[in-house]
């Protein structure tokens, strides 16, 4: 008989039809009969799936190859990982805050060199500016003086640009000033009075973040009387007698004012060294008379009206 090519099924029945007429010669034989195998490996009377060779290389062969296919799964999850925390962190850094080290001494004691610190972006754009507040700020020209770029080993140069790209580096802080905002637009900023100390709108100011020479007193080396324009600030530094700010720059485009437009945002913390890590004060205390004597002229004219408007309506009646 002819193998049809089935597994078992067709082989079976023709298989049972001779073995009926041959009864006679098996009941003369009493030696047990093997039951016959078919091609594929199956016995006729076994209801139970035939396993072969080939099923169990495939079964071990499955074993084995499902383990690639783990690992390929693990890499992709990890590079997926890799891939979204880096979007975030430069969505962080392009909108919410950036990393910057202190190149200079001109904010001593508050910020030691190479400081690194941590700057909120949505000042002024969405949080206002504080007097106090200690800012970066792009140069608004002629503050610093040309550098020569520094030529990097191309490995580190590789490794600066991608920890910049998701704001852990700042190649460019060189670029930048920090200062603490003393003047706000429209504020009366000067120095000094009889005590050496700095006025604003017509308030002396204690400051006990600044860092002066021993035995001096005067809080700026030279004195100054300036009105802060429109959409600008006026900045100084707390090592006031090493520090090239609004009242060294009076020469220069923008007379020593900081267009807001070149603000980058306010410094919020020191985030490195560990042992420095801290938040960086504003001092409300110092400005709070000030901004009270701002806000008590911004009433005046409006107080004057309503007097004038109540004295009409008396005499009307």
């Amino acid at each position: 008989m002819e193998d049809d090519g089935w597994t078992g099924v067709t082989d079976s029945a023709s298989y049972g039809a001779s073995r009926a007429s041959d009864a006679v010669d098996a009941t003369a034989d009493s030696s047990p009969v093997p039951a016959p195998t078919l091609s594929s490996g199956t016995r006729s009377d076994d209801s139970a799936q035939p396993v072969t060779r080939r099923s169990l290389r495939g079964a071990q062969g499955g074993r084995q190859g499902g383990k690639p296919r783990g690992i390929g799964l693990f890499l992709r999850d990890v590079l997926i990982i890799l891939v979204v925390a880096v979007l975030v962190s430069f969505l962080i850094k392009t909108f919410l805050v950036r990393s910057f080290y202190i190149p200079s001494g001109s904010m001593e004691d508050t910020l030691q060199i190479d400081d690194r610190i941590i700057v909120n972006q949505l000042t002024p754009e969405l949080m206002p500016l504080n007097r106090g507040d200690v800012v970066v700020f792009r140069d608004p020209g002629g503050w610093l003086l040309a550098q020569e770029p520094v030529q990097q080993p191309p490995v580190t140069a590789a490794i600066d640009w991608v920890l910049s790209f998701v704001g852990l580096s700042a190649p460019d802080s060189n670029d930048h000033l920090i200062k603490r905002l003393i003047g706000l637009p429209g504020d009366h900023v000067t120095c000094c009075n009889a005590l050496g100390q700095m006025s604003v709108n017509g308030v002396p100011l204690d400051e006990p973040y600044i860092k002066l020479p021993e035995g001096v007193t005067r809080v700026s080396e030279i004195d100054f009387d300036v009105t802060v324009p429109a959409d600008s600030l006026w900045v100084m530094g707390d090592n006031r007698y090493n520090s090239r700010d609004s009242r060294y720059n009076q020469d220069q485009p923008t007379k020593g004012f900081v267009p807001i437009s070149n603000v980058v945002g306010r410094a919020l913390l020191i985030s490195w060294p560990i042992d420095r890590w801290t938040w960086l004060d504003n001092y409300p205390s110092v400005f709070r008379d000030a901004g009270q004597q701002d806000d008590a002229l911004a009433r005046e004219p409006e107080t004057v009206a309503a007097g004038v408007a109540r004295d009409l309506k008396e005499s009307a009646q």
